[in-house]
């Protein structure tokens, strides 16, 4: 049997656009990919996106953000949780990424969001994956 995760799926493709410098990678849209792109836009890791409809297929096309050295601004993105193993944490334990300086996108009750806002508004949930 065969399982499939469209959320490390959509990581690994973004890892693999900002290793070779890529202008832009096209992701098969979803609810939740949605989400986490609209995370990574408002954090500053990625340069925008948009929604766009290719004859009868949607996608989102991310746009890669580089710095003046044209460097990355996402130097690793890593899936937490996988369909065999989820990894949850509550309000308290939230684990911060290179001492606070990257970013923990979690699922929660009240949407998906930052694991500092999930802090802030004391609610718990699934850890998606870190960048930093």
């Amino acid at each position: 049997m065969s399982v499939s995760d469209p959320v490390a799926d959509m990581l690994t493709m973004i890892r693999n656009s900002v290793s070779v410098k890529s202008e832009k990678v096209d992701i098969r849209p979803s609810k939740l990919k949605m989400e986490i792109i609209k995370i990574l836009k408002n954090e500053g890791y990625v340069k925008n996106f948009k929604k766009i409809t290719q004859g009868e297929m949607d996608i989102i096309r991310v746009f890669m953000k580089y710095d003046e050295k044209e460097q990355p601004t996402i130097h690793g993105i890593k899936s937490v949780s996988t369909p065999g193993r989820r990894v949850y944490s509550g309000y308290k334990n939230m684990p911060r990424v290179f001492n606070g300086l990257g970013t923990v996108i979690v699922s929660t009750s009240a949407g998906v969001t930052t694991g500092k806002k999930a802090v802030l508004s004391k609610v718990g949930g699934e850890i998606i994956c870190t960048v930093w």
